[in-house]
């Protein structure tokens, strides 16, 4: 029985290879179209755009590994349906749990390939590729920004209006307040220039103090200033979330909380990655009652066309709950895990159900 094992096994694989060469393609050159508008912004050309979309395709794997899993286990299973190869197998004794748990098997190994993916290609391939793309489309009148930044560090409270490329800190306000929580001191810089010993030299620098004696307003050309946003927690604030990898989102999350930034968007990241594998193994799952209960006469492309339309439902179900789940501000751990391990529950039932089912 090793063998027949393997010889699913096989299959599956190559079932897999064969969907991420179709859907990696597509979904890159998508990603190439959606790129096009931006051409000639800065000194951002056609030969930029490419390498961008070609450094970001890894995150599409990651990304699309359900998906992979979905219709890779369809067309895997599917080539041995319609060649009697599978009605074979089960002749020979091997159960439809056996075949499922070869497929988890399959599942599994495609998990922990993309889990690795994301932690050591894909997330500092994406990182790359969106700084470079920053820095490009920047000019020197450019204000390329990943939102406001606040944070908070004891008695200091600090604001980053911009940022130019993702690494010139533009319109900073620093309040500095009073143990009774009284405002002492207000500095506006312009920008700000990061040294290389990590301290951020301000520029055209508005100062206003309130004491007993009053207010004193001075304005000066620069100052020294220790921050209490490290250089290279300052470019993670202004990327993705989805960008930054399971290990990464989890540091991310303790500067956040330390600073007093809010987290649930990164939060909610992190589950939905956690949550991937999970995801992967439903859907690997799915394909066996759903290749066995299909008759060996129906066509592949048939098969692929409802297992496409299986996916879509699936990545609309899990947009709308991690919509209504921020919006209702719901546990992020559940918004993350819920959907993969409801899928795996149907999944798991729908197998079982068919493996009870006499030949």
């Amino acid at each position: 029985m090793r063998l027949v094992y393997l010889y699913i096994l096989r299959s599956l694989c190559l079932g897999f290879m064969a969907a991420a060469a179709l859907l990696l393609p597509l979904f890159g050159f998508l990603d190439l179209i959606s790129e096009l508008d931006d051409i000639g912004r800065g000194s951002y050309g056609l030969g930029q755009a490419v390498l961008v979309t070609a450094m970001v395709l890894p995150r599409r794997a990651v990304e699309l590994g359900p998906f992979i899993a979905l219709l890779g286990g369809i067309v895997g299973l599917g080539q041995l349906s319609v060649s009697s190869e599978l009605t074979a197998i089960r002749s020979a004794g091997v159960t439809v749990l056996r075949i499922g748990l070869v497929t988890l098997v399959a599942g599994i190994g495609l998990a922990v390939t993309l889990a690795a993916t994301d932690q050591y290609v894909a997330s500092p391939l994406q990182q790359d590729a969106l700084q470079r793309r920053a820095q490009a489309l920047s000019t020197p009148t450019d204000k390329v920004s990943g939102g406001v930044i606040w944070a908070r560090d004891g008695q200091q409270l600090v604001r980053v209006g911009e940022l130019r490329a993702g690494r010139m800190p533009l319109d900073v306000e620093i309040f500095r307040f009073s143990k009774d929580n009284y405002l002492q001191s207000y500095r506006h810089a312009a920008y700000a220039t990061i040294l290389a010993d990590d301290v951020w030299q301000l520029h055209d620098v508005q100062i206003k103090e309130w004491s007993a004696a009053g207010q004193t307003n001075r304005q000066i050309g620069q100052q020294l200033w220790q921050p209490i946003i490290p250089r290279h927690r300052l470019g993670e604030l202004t990327l993705p979330a989805n960008s930054l990898s399971p290990q990464q989102l989890y540091r991310h999350l303790q500067f956040l909380h330390q600073i007093g930034q809010p987290a649930a968007v990164y939060a909610i990241a992190l589950w939905q990655k956690l949550g991937l594998p999970f995801l992967t193994a439903a859907m690997i799952l799915l394909t066996v009652p759903f290749t066995l209960r299909q008759s060996r006469h129906t066509a592949l492309g048939l098969r692929l066309a409802l297992g496409a339309v299986t996916g879509l439902a699936v990545y609309l179900a899990n947009q709308i709950i991690e919509a209504v789940g921020m919006l209702f501000n719901l546990s992020p751990p559940l918004i993350g895990l819920f959907p993969p391990l409801a899928m795996l529950a149907v999944a798991t039932a729908l197998l079982l159900r068919i493996n009870r089912k006499p030949g």
